[in-house]
């Protein structure tokens, strides 16, 4: 500070300001469970809006890899619906061109066909709701190496269920405080 000129100009005042809001709002949630220090550093964090931009960002993300899975997964489910109607159609047919003497031989063959149709679906779901819950974690990680990389109080990488639920409650109040801001003219 030494040789600029020592006068306490506005944006100095509204940046302090600005803090005091910032942590006052969020000392009143999260006033338990973090300290003062990070609560202070976290709104120091958010004064200048970058923290903002990324957060967005990082959501912004997350909704398109959302949806695109959930895209991926309902063409899953509309190949596998065709695949029965194919398969039922298929059946209705043989069955009316079947004879009699045949009739209970070919019933158990497509009950069988059926049967493994089902559990070819089933196997199939699953693999990719473990390819969905994977992508979804790995977005995590990246989001939580995001935030601590940019300096974000209260952000690294973790798997354990309680900091998760911390570091989900404190973007949540980042993005109230975010639209809290912008409503009333603060950012």
């Amino acid at each position: 500070m030494d040789g600029y000129p020592a006068v306490i100009d506005s944006d100095s005042t509204k940046q302090q300001e600005r803090h005091y809001y910032l942590l006052s709002e969020l000392q009143t949630s999260f006033q338990q469970r973090l300290s003062y220090n990070t609560l202070s550093d976290l709104a120091l964090a958010l004064i200048d809006g970058t923290v903002y931009e990324i957060v967005q960002g990082l959501l912004d993300i997350q909704h398109l890899t959302e949806k695109n899975l959930y895209n991926q997964r309902q063409k899953l489910h509309c190949e596998h619906q065709a695949l029965k109607q194919d398969l039922l159609r298929k059946h209705k047919d043989a069955l009316l061109c079947c004879k009699p003497h045949n009739l209970a031989l070919l019933k158990s063959n497509q009950q069988t066909e059926l049967e493994m149709l089902e559990m070819r679906v089933r196997e199939e779901q699953q693999m990719m709701d473990k390819k969905i819950v994977a992508e979804i974690d790995q977005k995590v990680l990246d989001q939580q190496n995001t935030l601590e990389k940019a300096g974000v109080p209260g952000f690294y990488v973790t798997t354990n269920p309680q900091e998760l639920t911390m570091q989900i409650n404190l973007l949540e109040l980042m993005l109230k405080l975010q639209q809290k801001e912008s409503q009333s003219g603060l950012q």
